[in-house]
């Protein structure tokens, strides 16, 4: 039961960052905080940063809710293999998503790579959102008694 509401918090927490995501992007914030994975003051930020390191928490916090996500899919006894797969390939995105973010800044937002990032993004939430759909298809199986 527990593996449904993982996955839909992720989703939840992921549409957020995607939201924040967005904001930074559109409002030119992309590089208030210029290094990663650390602001210029550390890893506390100060009010200028606040917005960007925001982004990045929350970020980190989907990366670890993803990969929650994908080792309690493998060891469910019930899960099929459709929500393995996409629950793993929601982990490597993640992975990807971070490495490429780190890429964005020290590339100084280049054109191409936000775009990839944008797109890489929305593939994360699919794989995502069919893991929380394929979860709780799971909670709706009967149950088989053991004899």
């Amino acid at each position: 039961m527990a593996i449904q509401y993982l996955a839909l918090s992720t989703l939840v927490v992921l549409y957020s960052l995607m939201f924040i995501g967005g904001y930074i992007s559109a409002s030119g914030l992309g590089l208030t905080c210029p290094e990663w994975p650390q602001c210029p003051n550390g890893f506390m930020p100060s009010a200028e940063y606040f917005v960007e390191w925001t982004h990045r928490l929350v970020a980190a916090s989907v990366g670890v809710l993803v990969i929650s996500t994908m080792v309690a899919s493998l060891i469910n006894k019930n899960s099929d293999m459709k929500i393995k797969i996409t629950s793993s390939l929601a982990t490597a995105l993640v992975i990807t998503q971070i490495t490429l973010g780190a890429l964005v800044i020290d590339l100084k937002l280049h054109a191409v790579l936000v775009s990839v990032h944008l797109g890489i993004g929305i593939f994360l939430f699919s794989m995502v959102l069919l893991t929380t759909l394929f979860a709780f298809r799971i909670a709706k199986m009967p149950i088989k008694p053991k004899i």
